[in-house]
C-alpha cells in the first residue's frame, strides 16, 4: 500500500458505492441514460467508478463497452483498498495486506468489473437484451455521512426503499 492511497485511507473518504444492474429488451437505451449520468457527474452528485455494458444481438454475438471515472491510479486504489477490506474479513492483517496486493492487481487495467463479469453478464440475458452494471459512487452522502460523524452517530441501517417494498408493505398490512 502506497503512502496517500485509497487503500490505506479511512473508508470516510469515499461516498457509498452502489451497485446498479439494469436490463432492457433489445437496445432501447433512447441516449437518455448517459447524458443524466453526465449532469449528475458534472454536479460532483456521483462518480461512475466502473461501468460494463453487454448487448447480446439476436444471434448470441456479444459486445462489450466499458467506461469509468478513475484514472488508472485511482483505479488500483480503489481495488487495492476493496481487496483489503475483504482480506481482512477473510484472514485478519495478514489477509488485508494479500488483499490490497490482489486488489491492486486485478483493477491494473483501469477497470473493477472484468472479463468474468462480462461473461456472467452475457450469459445472464437473452438473445436481443442488452444489461449494464455500474458502480456509483455517491458523492453527495459524503458530506453527510461526515456531519452524522461528528455529532458522533453511527449508521445503524442503511438500504435502498423500492417502490415494490412498499406495495408488498401495504399488501402483508391488508391481510
Amino acid at each position: 500500500m502506497t503512502a496517500g492511497s485509497a487503500s490505506d485511507r479511512p473508508p470516510e473518504t469515499l461516498g457509498p458505492v452502489q451497485i446498479l444492474t439494469v436490463a432492457f429488451e433489445g437496445n432501447h437505451l433512447r441516449g437518455e441514460i448517459m447524458p443524466m449520468l453526465e449532469r449528475l457527474k458534472l454536479q460532483g452528485v456521483v462518480r461512475l467508478i466502473d461501468l460494463l455494458v453487454v448487448r447480446k444481438d439476436t444471434t448470441g454475438a456479444i459486445a462489450v463497452t466499458t467506461a469509468t471515472d478513475l484514472t488508472l491510479e485511482e483505479a488500483g486504489d480503489f481495488g487495492a483498498y476493496i481487496g483489503a477490506l475483504v482480506g481482512l474479513g477473510a484472514n485478519g492483517e495478514t489477509g488485508a495486506a494479500l488483499g490490497a496486493l490482489v486488489g491492486a492487481s486485478e483493477s491494473a487495467d483501469g477497470h473493477i468489473l472484468d472479463a468474468v463479469d462480462s461473461m456472467a453478464l452475457a450469459d445472464a440475458i437473452p438473445s436481443g437484451s442488452t444489461a449494464a452494471i455500474a458502480l456509483i459512487e455517491h458523492r453527495w452522502a459524503i458530506e453527510l455521512r461526515d456531519a452524522v460523524a461528528r455529532a458522533d452517530g453511527i449508521e445503524v441501517l442503511n438500504q435502498w426503499l423500492q417502490p415494490a417494498e412498499l406495495i408488498d408493505i401495504g399488501l402483508a398490512s391488508a391481510s
